[in-house]
């Protein structure tokens, strides 16, 4: 990092000072950047496109999960030497954006009629200058190599450029139209809503039953509503056509309750024989499948809402009341006037709005849609055919589900923040023109023309993300060689907002899928199990956390144990034990660098080992393998625990103690060259997890290149593979566990020495290893052989080896059995305690389950503990 060298680390580990000076290093040198080849070039490209957060946005451990994923993916792949290209950038969020702006505006007493379109749109870029950039330094916070060079926004000259080809294509080829059509409105975001912005939950509800006159007098017809209000804008109600209970009724009438009006009674296979009573109201303008309905049988539609939630003028006596209102007041006249049979409890889901969570009302309304099932089919096929696979494989099935049962897409929304819908209409002749340039006048009648108010849904420019990025629709190197992407990472809650829209966009557009592979992972939710929200004010803060750990600690932590596609639990533990990990590492290090002093050490491996390197290469080489085939896998919680078992306990605690003799020796050359080359390697395979750390402790390290980041990506390599070297290292290490084990339970202080007698087959082997006993098993001396006589000895039993130590060399005999008995007498007097409890049917009987539970496992646990002291007592004789 510098011309100068550092040979020792600081003591302590400051990761607010070192993180922030890496990421400086890493932008001045330019490493995040990658160049489009041309066709002649060997070097494969890597590609992730980020999900663009809105410029509303602030971190939240969603966006900090999601994007640690990407980055240990695109660091990984950038070290395997691909050109790897994490292309960032943000959304525009029009929904969200304009809201905020709205909200401001009121504090100085301002609505957007006051100031116009022009002042309000002046406002917005304002807005999003002064703000939009927030989330972006905060993923810098948190280590994200994207290429920032390229970053890209929505609304900037290319994406708007690309949209507007996008919506003239479609509309060309008949993909895009306008007309009236039931949509989701929400009365607070005074806009519509695609289906997908659309959160279900269960409420509280009811069901009203109602009884409608027949017309002529001969009886009557009984249906249930949740919605009474509605029944306003009943054009007909319908029966199916195979039900011989109402065949005789079909094609007349029945009196609308309260309104008087005659309605028909059509049938229609929609209905449900056997759901309720088989008959169902008909209200085109506010529900769905009422609509089809509508459309099949020539049925009026009656508006009875306004875009407020308003009653409007169809709604007679009610007019004026909010929805809420009116349900309640109409209720109480249907009652009033025998039209009320019963009301019912229901529990049943509400759509309401994914921004504000206001209850949706689906209303008729003129807007702009895409037809859904020609775009949709293609991207079907492209997952059935496996161009697009998903990881885990089980979420096809969301994204099947979504696609086979797609409504076509309302793309405009009522705004004033977002891509203007590139439409116009002529004041003379009424006809529409659609255009890639502005216009001025219409082409047919030279007549004056005003452009439709609307913008388009935020999802339709995200949608072509992967490929307006990249340049489209010019063909520029960098889509020829970047597009199609690589991975989408992403949650699966946006599998149907986003990753849908994408697939059938990248097809239609460019023929290819966007991207080859879509690695969903799950939500972050709190120690309990709970999603993080507002509400519940469970959220966590990443930056604090950062500020708090480090940004390795967070990454590490939320790497830990994630699984695709399923939840994790975040908690302060998890961060703080990854905290713990760095400070192990680092410490490692400076253990290293204070053994290589002014030493020159070269950087491969000696070619002398000895058995505890061999052990320790085999072991960092079978690591080298199974990181890399997790990571294909994108099993990145699996790997993560991998380098955290062998860098904490194979490295540090037994590889780190077992040289540090030889250290101090005439071999401290090839104990220097075994430590550094492990230690490289494991900082490259750590890298993309905790990336500020490991590059700081490589560049103190003797090294080749300019930045860790840029390294090579370690390959197994079998002539470092000694599995003979391995399990004699182990047989070693299971007799050292044993005996160290053995001391702890007969309170022996490691000071005190003891000589070690090793029976075994293995004679060779624990010769070899007779210094690591003195080192780590308080071995006085080590005798290894066969048939020690040894009187008042203590034997230790493992699979290889029966190890005895005089009884007298490790503790006070006298004082030793004085301790034990008067622990064993507590132990008696606890457990009979236990008993009595246990024996009393009372307290069985009586107590809370978990507490006669626990009784009993304490019962339990106090035997094996009164087992083990009296089996201490025969010992000590």
């Amino acid at each position: 990092m510098s011309d100068k060298t550092i040979k020792n680390l600081p003591k302590t580990y400051n990761p607010g000072e070192v993180e922030d000076r890496i990421y400086r290093f890493w932008q001045k040198g330019g490493y995040f950047h990658a160049v489009a080849h041309g066709e002649n070039c060997d070097i494969k490209p890597y590609t992730i496109v980020i999900p663009p957060p809105n410029i509303t946005g602030q971190l939240h451990m969603g966006h900090a999960l999601d994007n640690t994923l990407q980055d240990i993916l695109i660091r990984w792949r950038r070290m395997q030497g691909y050109e790897a290209l994490w292309m960032p950038g943000t959304d525009h969020a029009s929904i969200a954006t304009e809201a905020k702006i709205v909200e401001a505006m009121a504090k100085e007493g301002l609505t957007k009629q006051d100031i116009g379109r022009e002042g309000f749109l002046k406002r917005a870029w304002e807005w999003k200058e002064k703000y939009g950039r927030r989330i972006i330094e905060q993923l810098k916070k948190l280590g994200s190599s994207c290429d920032w060079e390229r970053e890209r926004f929505t609304m900037d000259e290319g994406c708007s450029r690309a949209v507007r080809e996008v919506f003239v294509r479609l509309y060309e080829k008949g993909l895009i139209y306008r007309g009236e059509r039931i949509i989701n409105w929400c009365i607070n975001c005074h806009t519509s809503i695609s289906d997908a912005e659309v959160e279900y939950d269960e409420r509280d509800a009811a069901f009203y039953h109602l009884r409608y006159p027949l017309a002529d007098g001969s009886g009557h017809l009984e249906l249930a509503t949740t919605r009474p209000e509605t029944m306003l804008g009943d054009t007909a109600v319908a029966v199916h056509p195979d039900d011989s209970r109402y065949a005789h009724l079909v094609g007349k009438n029945v009196i609308l309750p309260i309104v008087g009006k005659e309605i028909p009674i059509v049938a229609d296979a929609y209905v449900e024989m056997d759901f309720g009573t088989g008959v169902v109201k008909i209200t085109p303008a506010h529900d769905p499948n009422d609509f089809e309905v509508g459309l099949r049988h020539d049925l009026p539609v009656l508006t009875v809402t306004d875009e407020d939630g308003i009653m409007n003028e169809h709604a007679g006596k009610y007019r004026g009341m909010t929805i809420m209102q009116c349900r309640k007041a109409i209720v109480n006249d249907l009652q009033q006037q025998g039209y009320l049979v019963k009301i019912e409890p229901l529990k049943h889901n509400v759509g309401a709005c994914y921004r504000c969570g206001t209850v949706v009302e689906p209303r008729v309304s003129m807007q702009w849609f895409v037809k859904m099932k020609p775009l949709a089919t293609p991207a079907i096929e492209a997952v059935k055919n496996g161009q697009t696979r998903f990881v885990p494989e089980r979420f096809e099935k969301v994204y099947f589900h979504w696609l086979e049962n797609i409504r076509d897409w309302c793309i405009s929304r009522q705004l004033w923040w977002g891509h203007r819908i590139p439409a116009w209409y002529c004041e003379g002749c009424g006809d529409i023109v659609v255009s890639l340039e502005d216009v001025e006048e219409c082409p047919k009648c030279k007549g004056d023309l005003r452009q439709d108010e609307d913008t388009l849904d935020t999802w339709f420019s995200s949608a072509l993300w992967p490929f307006s990025t990249l340049g489209w629709p010019d063909k520029t190197p960098e889509l020829d060689y970047f597009y199609p992407t690589n991975t989408l990472v992403t949650g699966y809650d946006i599998i149907f907002f986003w990753v849908v829209r994408m697939m059938f966009s990248g097809l239609e557009h460019t023929g290819k899928v966007p991207f080859d592979t879509v690695f969903i992972h799950g939500l972050v939710r709190d120690a309990q199990g709970r999603k993080m929200s507002k509400s519940l004010g469970n959220g966590v803060d990443p930056i604090e956390i950062i500020e708090k750990y480090g940004a390795d600690a967070l990454r590490f932590a939320l790497a830990t144990g994630n699984s695709p596609g399923n939840d994790m639990r975040f908690t302060d533990e998890k961060v703080e034990s990854s905290r713990n990990f760095a400070n192990k590492i680092y410490n490692a290090a400076r253990f290293i660098l204070l053994n290589i002093g002014d030493n020159e050490v070269e950087q491969s491996l000696p070619e002398k080992l000895e058995l505890e390197d061999k052990w320790i290469v085999s072991r960092y080489n079978t690591l080298v393998a199974e990181v890399t085939e997790n990571l294909e896998k994108f099993e990145l919680g699996i790997a993560v625990q991998k380098l955290y078992d062998f860098i904490w306990d194979s490295f540090c605690d037994w590889y780190i103690e077992l040289c540090k003799s030889r250290l101090q020796g005439d071999n401290a050359d090839g104990a220097r060259r075994v430590l550094v080359f492990v230690m490289k390697g494991m900082l490259a395979l750590l890298h993309p997890f905790m990336p500020f750390i490991t590059e700081e402790i490589w560049q103190n390290l003797p090294h080749e290149g300019e930045t860790l980041m840029k390294s090579a990506w370690p390959v197994y390599d079998e002539n470092l593979s000694f599995s003979d070297e391995e399990k004699e290292m182990e047989r070693i290490m299971e007799a050292i566990r044993a005996i160290r084990n053995r001391r702890a339970e007969m309170n022996v202080p490691p000071s005190k020495k003891a000589p070690v007698y090793i029976e075994t087959s293995f004679i060779d082997t624990f010769k070899r290893g007779a210094v690591f006993f003195e080192r780590l098993a308080g071995a006085s001396s080590v005798k290894v052989g066969h048939d020690f006589e040894l009187n008042g000895a203590v034997s230790i039993v493992t699979a290889d080896a029966t190890i005895k130590i005089p009884m007298d060399e490790l503790v006070d005999k006298q004082a030793e059995r004085a301790r034990l008995t008067k622990e064993k007498e507590s132990v008696q007097k606890q457990l009979q305690g236990v008993m009595a409890r246990l024996n009393n049917q009372a307290f069985v009987n009586k107590a809370p389950a978990n507490v006669v539970e626990n009784a009993r496992e304490n019962a339990t646990r106090l035997k094996e503990k009164l087992s083990l002291l009296e089996q201490s007592l025969t010992e000590l004789g």
